[in-house]
């Protein structure tokens, strides 16, 4: 493959470097799915052939599990969902994601071989499962999935022994790759990219990984010198050093030694009080005591959340903020929570001002954290924009938008559908900016007017943030 070659990075292992010099938003290289399927949960509502969420969805006459867009989309996932069609009819019920994926996986490699592709650099053999290094409820869980496996896997399809049916899950579990909806907005499901499991972690890395058209893209983030290595962040930086270690070692069984980990940056940000003002600071007990606070109206705003009580989340985290923002920075990750979820709460129940109002504060303090270049902190200003924008606040939605449609073209690229939808809002946030700036009494009395015709439509409902597509890579329930 062009752009790239396999090194040995010292302390990682095998490891990827540039061949080549490349600038913000170049796409190092693109690549298919071995396999992909849809998350458990989402069965029902996500077509599983183009990963579209779909209100309504043509359910497979066959097996009943697999929904589709249309006929076409149908089609387009026959070759895949062949062999499954048929087990899951003999098995009597649908698998769980994993056990669907190793089958999708494993049909393939009888069907094709372990060279799948000239672009191939490493073959699924050649993975590393990390069995020896999972934990005893991890184990316990693996067993179980190889169980039903082995039930669920056609007598007619060739047969494997234990050994590779549990690489193959251990692969799973340490290499798979959470997959996004069409628009990128949510993960939807899981699949396999080979070539990606090469690229190794660093906590503020260098390159990003987006789902376009059916393919992965890594893009790079700003310039990378040919020999440099190429890397990713699996887990998000808005984490303490202390917890990015835990998930990464949990997770993926390695201790990351990145610069950001060993000294700890930004942590005294994630966790810290107001600057001083007129020689006053919080102490650091009240800092302390308001960060415990917020943790456990945090969990109770997730509860009520969950019940879909959003007037009790928006009672819950006024509370919580009433109290806490005299104290925490605007960078504590705990606040910054409280911000995000208010603000997206708030946007559905179409009080549009406080949405703004919180969302701009989000991002404030996103800004002080992620470097430049990342897409959680163009999506939130794409979020606080739209925002402004619906509170008639029109000055500063723009800028937003056009914050947001900078790093989107550097993390998503121009043909992504939601960098395409965000540059369609940039040139009406900049029409109606100049009709603004022309009569600012016109522009309300003729967006007043506008709105009374065609009412805000209701957003999406708020979704956990562990809902969202801040981790690249699907984590194990």
């Amino acid at each position: 493959m062009e752009n790239v070659a396999i090194f040995d990075s010292p302390g990682k292992g095998r490891g990827l470097k540039a061949t080549k010099e490349f600038w913000a938003g170049d796409v190092i290289f693109a690549e298919p799915s071995v396999a992909a399927v849809v998350f458990d949960s989402l069965l029902e509502r996500i077509c599983h052939s183009c990963f579209r969420q779909q209100d309504k969805l043509q359910r497979c006459g066959q097996c009943k599990a697999a929904h589709y867009c249309d006929r076409t989309c149908q089609r387009a996932g026959w070759a895949e969902h062949k062999q499954e069609c048929g087990a899951i009819k003999a098995y009597g019920k649908t698998p769980n994601e994993n056990i669907r994926l190793a089958a999708r996986i494993m049909w393939r490699l009888d069907k094709e071989g372990s060279i799948m592709s000239d672009m191939q650099l490493i073959t699924v053999d050649e993975l590393e499962d990390h069995i020896s290094d999972m934990q005893e409820d991890d184990l316990k869980d693996l067993k179980v999935d190889i169980h039903n496996f082995l039930d669920y896997w056609p007598r007619t399809s060739k047969q494997h022994n234990i050994d590779n049916i549990s690489h193959i899950f251990g692969v799973i579990n340490c290499n798979g790759f959470t997959v996004s909806d069409q628009r990128g907005l949510q993960a939807v499901g899981v699949g396999l990219f080979l070539n990606l499991c090469l690229v190794n972690h660093n906590c503020w890395p260098n390159c990003t990984v987006i789902l376009n058209h059916g393919k992965i893209e890594l893009r790079s983030l700003g310039k990378i010198e040919e020999g440099e290595e190429l890397t990713v962040a699996y887990v998000d930086f808005l984490n303490l050093s202390e917890e990015r270690q835990r998930q990464l070692k949990t997770q993926y069984f390695f201790d990351c030694t990145c610069e950001h980990c060993k000294s700890h940056i930004k942590d005294d940000l994630k966790l810290g009080g107001v600057a001083e003002v007129d020689g006053v600071k919080p102490t650091e007990e009240q800092v302390k005591e308001a960060t415990d606070y917020c943790f456990q109206m945090l969990e109770k705003m997730e509860s009520a959340r969950l019940k879909g009580d959003y007037h009790q989340v928006v009672k819950i985290c006024k509370e919580c903020i009433e109290r806490t923002e005299p104290v925490l920075a605007d960078t504590h990750i705990y606040q910054l929570r409280m911000w995000s979820t208010l603000s997206e709460v708030q946007a559905y129940l179409q009080f549009f001002t406080d949405a703004a109002d919180y969302s701009r504060k989000m991002v404030e303090g996103y800004m002080k954290l992620y470097p430049p270049n990342n897409a959680a902190l163009g999506m939130a200003s794409m979020r606080a924009g739209v925002s402004h924008w619906q509170a008639g606040e029109i000055e500063i939605g723009h800028g937003m938008v056009c914050r947001a449609y900078a790093i989107l073209m550097v993390t998503h690229g121009p043909t992504h559908p939601i960098t395409k939808d965000l540059e369609a809002m940039r040139m009406q946030t900049e029409m109606e900016l100049r009709m603004f700036k022309q009569n600012e009494y016109v522009y309300h009395s003729m967006r007043e007017a506008a709105l009374k015709n065609k009412p805000m439509a209701m957003m999406h409902e708020p979704r956990s943030v562990d809902e969202g597509i801040k981790n690249l890579f699907h984590r194990r329930k």
